[in-house]
C-alpha cells in the first residue's frame, strides 16, 4: 500500500528525529575520540577503560534502577539511602553475623524489593508526591543505617572477606570487569520489560496519563507499587556489589551516588526513545558521563569539577528531556 505523501515524515522531521535519538550516542563517540587524540597514552587502553567500566558500574545499575519509576512519572529519592543500607547490612551480615554470603545476598537484594515497594504504598495509597515520600522513606533508612552501625565504619576481621564474594565484583569476563556485565544483563533485562512485554506499555502509559489509564482499567496503584519494587531490587543488588568492591561499610557512602544516577535516568530520556524513560537511552547517558569524567579527570581537573559537572549535566537533562517530551506530544496525531 502507498503511504500517502502528507502523511510521510518530513526529511528535516526524520533528521531531528535521528539527532534526538541518537545524538546522545554520537557525542559520546566524539567525546572518547577527542580524549584519545588529547592523552594518546592513557586514554584509549584496555586499562582505561577497565578502570572506567568498573569506576561507573554502581552508577550505571542505580541510574536504572531509577528509570523505572521515571516511566511512570514518579522519582525514587530514596536510592541513594537505600545503597547505603543495602551496602551496610550486607558487610554488617557476612562480618558481624557470620552469614554464609550467599544467603546475605538473597536476604538484602529481597529487603530492596520489599522497601521499594513500600516506597509505592506510601506513594500510591497515601497520596504523597514522590519527591516528599521518598525522601521522607529515605530520610528514615539512613536513621536506620546509623543506628545499625552507630555511626562507624563495618570493616571485615583479619581473615577479610570470602573470596568468593568479593569475586562478585573483582573478577573479569573477556577481559572486562564483570561488573560491567551485570550493567549489560539489566539493561537487556530493562528493554526486553519496558519496550516488550504488556507490563512495560502499563507502566509508559501511567506514567503519560495516569488518569486514562485508570479510565481503561489499568491498575496504576498496583503498577507503581511494581515500579517501586522493582527499583528497589535493582538497589539492593547494587548494594550488594558496592559491599564486594569497597570491602567496608560506610554508612554514608549512599548519598555521593544519588546525583550521578538521577543525571543518567533523566539524561537517558533524551536518547534513543525521546521524551519517555528508557533502558538503552540510561545506558548511553551513563556511558557519556563515564566518558566525559574520566576524560576532564585525566586533564587534570580539580576535585569541585565532578559536582559541577554532575549539576550542570543534570540541569540540562531535565530541561532536555522536558522539550523531548513536549516535541512528542505536539507530533502526536490529533
Amino acid at each position: 500500500m502507498t503511504v500517502p505523501p502528507s502523511s510521510r515524515p518530513a526529511p528535516r522531521h526524520r533528521i531531528g528525529h535521528l539527532v534526538g535519538a541518537y545524538g546522545l550516542l554520537a557525542l559520546t563517540v566524539l567525546l572518547f575520540l577527542a580524549f584519545s587524540l588529547a592523552l594518546p597514552g592513557t586514554f584509549p587502553t584496555l586499562d582505561n577503560v577497565s578502570a572506567v567500566l568498573s569506576n561507573h558500574s554502581i552508577p550505571a545499575l542505580l541510574a536504572l534502577g531509577a528509570t523505572i519509576p521515571i516511566a511512570t512519572g514518579k522519582f525514587d529519592l530514596s536510592i541513594g539511602y537505600g545503597l547505603g543500607l543495602a551496602h551496610v547490612m550486607t558487610m554488617e551480615l557476612v562480618v558481624a553475623g557470620a552469614w554464609p554470603w550467599p544467603v546475605v545476598c538473597l536476604v538484602v537484594i529481597a529487603g530492596g524489593a520489599a522497601v521499594g515497594a513500600v516506597n509505592g504504598v506510601v506513594v500510591e495509597f497515601a497520596r504523597i508526591d514522590s519527591f516528599i515520600a521518598t525522601l521522607g522513606t529515605g530520610s528514615i533508612m539512613y536513621a536506620f543505617t546509623g543506628w545499625i552501625t552507630g555511626g562507624a565504619r563495618v570493616v571485615p576481621g583479619p581473615h577479610g572477606l570470602p573470596a568468593a564474594f568479593t569475586a562478585l565484583y573483582d573478577s573479569r569476563f573477556l577481559g572486562l570487569p564483570v561488573s560491567a556485565f551485570y550493567v549489560l544483563a539489566l539493561t537487556a533485562v530493562l528493554w526486553l520489560v519496558l519496550e516488550r512485554l504488556p507490563l512495560g506499555r502499563y507502566l509508559y502509559v501511567i506514567g503519560s496519563n495516569a488518569r486514562a489509564a485508570d479510565l481503561v482499567g489499568i491498575p496504576t496503584r498496583r503498577y507503581v507499587v511494581c515500579a517501586f519494587a522493582g527499583s528497589g531490587l535493582v538497589i539492593g543488588i547494587a548494594g550488594v556489589l558496592l559491599a564486594a568492591q569497597q570491602q567496608t561499610g560506610n554508612p554514608s557512602v549512599g548519598m555521593d551516588y544519588l546525583l550521578p544516577a538521577f543525571v543518567g535516568a533523566l539524561l537517558g530520556s533524551t536518547a534513543i526513545r525521546p521524551g519517555r524513560a528508557n533502558a538503552l537511552g540510561t545506558l548511553v547517558a551513563v556511558t557519556v558521563l563515564a566518558v566525559g569524567l574520566a576524560g576532564i579527570g585525566q586533564l587534570g581537573a580539580r576535585f569541585w569539577v565532578t559536582p559541577l559537572f554532575n549539576g550542570s549535566t543534570l540541569l540540562i537533562a531535565v530541561g532536555l528531556a522536558g522539550y523531548a517530551a513536549r516535541r512528542r506530544l505536539r507530533r502526536r496525531p490529533r
